[in-house]
């Protein structure tokens, strides 16, 4: 499959999130193919965002925000933890997309040696596990998702209707009222793979996010 272009991402961030669901994210790995169809995302869109990383202007580790769009930012939590951004809109105006989860598609057997565990909804359902899945981490910060060749893109998936997704709040963020309320998150509605449906899960010390 020939990966998305960059027009597709150099758009309003709120379509692109939108449209993200249902495509499909590839991380080519110690040269096998692990991939997951995305079924939940959350936008972050300018300084004005104060749940964005780029709350407090252009720093070292959030200049990905503000380059060319299509490409990664990954950034890491709790000296941990990775989580995976896609850069959208012109460059120098800092927006991107969180992929908060998966539905996992290929390298199965890879993804549950990485993240020691089988159960095939906890393997890439929230954004630091898809991340551990894939071997994603801070050495593919301001990777371009576009480039020939590329280790990690997105491919075409079918499309999702409307009355299958679902908005709300994002999750875990701090800020103010707006930050905390706007219903910039995206997920495919009821689907057993989304990170975060109001409801207890067991989970793991290191599966947090």
């Amino acid at each position: 499959m020939t990966p998305l272009p960059r027009d597709f991402f150099a758009r309003d961030t709120l379509q692109v999130a939108r449209d993200l669901l249902g495509q499909v994210l590839v991380r080519i790995l110690d040269g096998e193919r692990l991939s997951g169809r995305i079924v939940e995302v959350e936008a972050y869109i300018g300084e004005d965002d104060l749940a964005s990383h780029a709350r407090f202007g252009r720093t070292p580790r959030n200049e990905a925000m503000y380059g060319p769009p299509g490409h990664a930012y990954v950034y890491q939590i709790y000296g941990l933890h990775h989580c995976l951004n896609i850069v959208t809109e012109a460059e120098g105006f800092p927006a991107a997309v969180l992929i908060r989860a998966l539905e996992p598609l290929e390298g199965l057997a890879q993804m549950r040696q990485r993240r020691g565990i089988s159960d095939p909804l906890l393997l890439t359902s929230g954004p630091a596990r898809l991340c551990q899945a894939m071997g994603i981490d801070r050495r593919l910060d301001k990777a371009d998702l576009c480039a020939p060749n590329a280790v990690l893109f997105v491919e075409p998936g079918a499309p999702v209707p409307d009355d299958l997704v679902a908005t709300g709040p994002r999750v875990g963020v701090q800020g103010d009222l707006r930050a905390r309320t706007i219903p910039w998150r995206f997920y495919l509605r009821d689907h057993p793979c989304v990170s975060h449906r109001g409801v207890t899960r067991s989970r793991r010390k290191d599966d947090a996010c």
